[in-house]
């Protein structure tokens, strides 16, 4: 178990104050307001189209935000010149859904990327910090190997290396069990727990994986319709009494019902069109 003090004993490296955003005339984030702590595992969970992904994408300053403000490491994403945000991505690392590694490159190349991009190390110590970062995420002896030649959590395991290469302050990762088997998705989460305690890196997950989310999170921030609803441990999201969260938790369908004419009404606005009488 981790021995770090609580999160709000520890400073917020990341502050997200009433972020608003719009696809076209589509409001997806809503006022939304999170502060992520140093060293804690924040698992960002909701239904489809809670706007999870949309707050990860801002959170890597991958979007465009209406209003609010994002400060990372101290630095205000929105206003931040290239230079300052190129220094500040040097700090974070992206683990993605479905790995991206580079089909024509090796294993040990794929790691090494980042540091070929951004450093002007010489290629043996390269190899050699990539090969370490293979080792903490138990893929040594796998550095020759082509992409194609992975599993699926091997490849996991290697995105994890190549956003871990560079020891950034901050790990970002997207659906990190989605699509793996039981055993593997349980073994991406113990790897997931062990990087924090032994790095103390700030680690945020966004996944709809329940299962995985108990097991990981310090806390967890439940999005619905790009709110907020709650914000705690997993055991005061487990007995949180709101029934959107416990919907969620237990799978049941909301009861909503669509209104054909406001739908057609919502569609037409989306694509521009006007309805016609």
């Amino acid at each position: 178990m981790s021995s770090l003090p609580p999160p709000t004993a520890r400073d917020a490296v990341i502050e997200v104050k009433d972020l608003v955003s719009h696809y076209g005339p589509r409001m997806i984030l809503k006022g939304l307001d999170l502060d992520i702590h140093q060293g804690e595992i924040m698992v960002i969970m909701g239904g489809s189209g809670s706007g999870k992904s949309t707050l990860l994408r801002h959170m890597l300053a991958l979007e465009t935000m209406t209003s609010g403000t994002i400060r990372i490491l101290g630095v205000d994403i929105a206003t931040a010149n290239p230079r300052r945000l190129a220094v500040l991505r040097k700090k974070m690392g992206v683990a993605f859904q479905g790995g991206a590694l580079f089909s024509s490159m090796s294993v040990v190349q794929n790691i090494m990327l980042p540091l070929v991009e951004h450093t002007k190390l010489d290629p043996a110590t390269m190899a050699i910090m990539a090969r370490f970062k293979l080792e903490v995420v138990g893929l040594a002896g796998f550095e020759a190997l082509m992409p194609a030649e992975l599993s699926g959590g091997m490849i996991k395991r290697a995105a994890f290396a190549r956003a871990l290469v560079m020891d950034p302050k901050i790990l970002f990762c997207d659906e990190p069990s989605a699509g793996l088997d039981p055993a593997v998705a349980s073994a991406i989460d113990d790897l997931i727990r062990r990087l924090r305690d032994a790095m103390g890196t700030t680690i945020v997950v966004v996944t709809h994986e329940l299962e995985s989310a108990f097991k990981i999170a310090d806390r967890i921030a439940v999005l619905d319709q790009g709110r907020i609803l709650f914000v705690g441990t997993v055991d005061e999201v487990r007995k949180h009494p709101n029934e959107r969260i416990q919907n969620l938790l237990n799978r049941r369908p909301e009861d909503d019902t669509i209104d054909p004419d406001d739908y057609l009404r919502r569609l037409t606005a989306e694509h521009g069109t006007g309805a016609r009488a």
